[in-house]
Parts: structure tokens; sequence; C-alpha cells
């Protein structure tokens, strides 16, 4: 695999613990958890408690108020809140070089807000043309969606159609019709569903490349990411059939068998989010791979820290994971309300 390694050279981030990839990994390393009360009310007249960037750190729209027209107030939002972690990703990287394509995760279809072509040049403006749109695409894919957009990035390098790649997720929950609903489905937690999760908002970006590539550009090699391994779970929640954990367990065991780790993880970075529903899964996954794990293998949710951020969660994962790659092999996972489960691994650099 040494021949055709993809390394991850910059990160950037947005959540509520961090307005950058530092302050992001930092915080989370440091159980910093950012909970707060909202104006909006629960069916209870009680205040949803939610897990929100702080707005005084977000750059206000850079684009003509004309070019905004219908944008809604959350996609408004995810424009700040992705402009901010893109530029930190992409800025001052390759001056006068070729821009790199993004695959960027949104929020799955049931959530989606403008067009996705159209937000994405949108957020091309927003972030001062950093990445090329001509050569960019999104994915609706919950969750999963932005380990899913680092493995669709990391093949566009492998195929020879690019030298660098951006992968990035990008999502919020923090938004009064998506509360609403959750609400109604009884999943936003509070005192009265103790079995629910706190509903966060983020972003993250990482820009990957060849170790060659990232070495002409003068760019670190901060961590090795493998190939992601895709599945899907039928018992998901939204559908009817027996929920088995069988999608994840799938999941891993292919990417175990395709790109074993050069030693047992050390840790993972899980999307569980509090919800008792993602623990079936994993426990089924981690059985059925046991060999595959350290004794001591550290297990990481940080939803704890900064909320459930839905489609930024992959990439957020990966990206803590990679910040942290110094300990050794890790394991990222993440899995989607409708269905789909993504991991990968991600590696110290020369592990292989």
């Amino acid at each position: 695999m040494a021949g055709s390694d993809i390394v991850i050279t910059r990160v950037g981030m947005v959540t509520a613990v961090g307005l950058s990839a530092p302050e992001t990994a930092a915080s989370v390393r440091a159980a910093t958890m950012r909970f707060g009360q909202v104006d909006w009310l629960d069916r209870r007249s009680q205040p949803f408690t939610v897990a929100a960037v702080p707005d005084a750190g977000l750059p206000e729209l850079s684009f003509e108020a004309g070019r905004t027209e219908g944008l809604g107030a959350r996609d408004a939002r995810l424009l700040r809140i992705g402009g901010r972690a893109l530029a930190e990703c992409l800025r001052g990287v390759g001056r006068g070089a070729e821009k790199p394509p993004l695959v960027l995760a949104l929020p799955g279809p049931e959530r989606q807000g403008s067009d996705p072509g159209r937000f994405l040049k949108l957020l091309a403006g927003q972030a001062g043309g950093l990445f090329d749109l001509a050569r960019s695409a999104t994915l609706a894919a919950g969750r999963a969606g932005g380990l899913m957009a680092l493995g669709r990035a990391a093949e566009m390098i492998r195929s020879g159609r690019t030298r660098f790649a951006v992968a990035g997720g990008l999502d919020s929950y923090v938004d009064q019709p998506t509360l609403a609903a959750l609400d109604l489905e009884k999943r936003v937690k509070s005192d009265a569903h103790l079995d629910g999760f706190i509903p966060g908002e983020g972003a993250a970006f990482l820009l990957l490349a060849t170790p060659a590539a990232a070495a002409a550009a003068g760019l670190p090699s901060l961590a090795v990411v493998s190939e992601a391994s895709e599945g899907f779970e039928q018992g998901h929640l939204r559908s009817k059939e027996t929920y088995l954990g069988e999608g994840l367990a799938t999941t891993l065991k292919a990417l175990v068998q395709a790109a074993p780790p050069p030693r047992p993880f050390v840790s993972v970075w899980s999307s569980m989010n509090g919800e008792s529903h993602w623990a079936k899964e994993w426990g089924v996954a981690f059985l059925r791979s046991r060999d595959a794990f350290d004794e001591s293998c550290a297990m990481n949710h940080p939803a704890d820290c900064f909320g459930d951020a839905g489609a930024a969660a992959g990439t957020l994962l990966a990206g803590l994971a990679c910040l942290d790659a110094s300990r050794g092999p890790a394991l990222v996972y993440a899995s989607s309300d409708d269905g789909p489960r993504a991991s990968l691994s991600i590696l110290p650099p020369g592990a292989n």
C-alpha cells in the first residue's frame, strides 16, 4: 500500500468547543463540554439545550445580498461556519498552483436546504475561491457522509485526476424547524428524554495528497488515511426491519481485511451521540473484529463535547484522529440515521 498512500496535510475545524482545529482538539482532549440553552422552546415549553458555535467567532457573509435571495437562515449560518473552517484548511496553500477539488458532505435529503450545487457555489465565494468549484461535488448521507467524502477525495488522487483534494463535512441541528422535528421524535436530550442527544453543529475539512506531492509543496504529512469501507444497516432508525447491527460489523470487517493496521488499533473515534441505539452495533462490530484492537484501546465519542454534528461528524472524527495520530493506529467510524455506515483507519506517517 505504500506506493498508494494518501496523507492528510492540513485540517480545518469549527465546533462549539473550538473555532480552529487545534482549539477543538485541545478541548476534546480536556473533555470540555459547551452546551447551553437557546430561546426556542420544546413541546413542554422548556428551552432546548444545544451545542452551538459561538456566533461572535464567525465571519459575516462575504457576498452581495442579492446572491442570497431565498437562502434560509440555517444555510446562511452553515456558509459562515464552513467558510471559516475551509479557510483554516486551505489558506496559504498552493498560491498560484492548481486549486484542489472539494468533496463535501451535507445534511441528508430529509434535512437539505437550498440546492446543493448552489450552496457549493456560495461556499466557494464565502471561502474566497480556495477550491476548484468545477471539479467539486456534494453528497448527502448523514454522519457517515464525511468519511464517504474522504474516501472519494482520496480516490481522485489515487486515480491521477488531481494532486490534491479536499474532503469536508458541514451541518447544523441548531435550527428551530430541525429541533422541533427531533422533539416530536423524542430525540433531543432533556430531563424528559434522557435517551436523546445534544444537537450540535460544525465543520471540518481535510486536505489530502500523496506524500511526494505534500513534500514538494512544503506541506507536512500529518497522518496516513486508509481507503474507506462503506456499508448499510438494513434495520436503521427509519426502517421497519429488525435492527441487528450488521451494517457496521460488515463495514469494519471489510476494512480490517482490505487494509489491516500495522498493529492493533489503539483508539476508536466514533459518531455515537448519547442515544442508546448506537451502542448495540458497536458491540457487534467490536466482537466480530476483536483481534484488530489493542487491549487498552481508547474509545472516543466527542459528541460528548460538541454535540451531534450530523454530516460534519465523519470529517471531524477523522481530523481529531489525525491530530492524535502519534499515539498509533486509530479506527474512525460513523453511522447515519437512515442506514449508511463508513469506516477507515488513520495511521501515523510512515506506519506502513
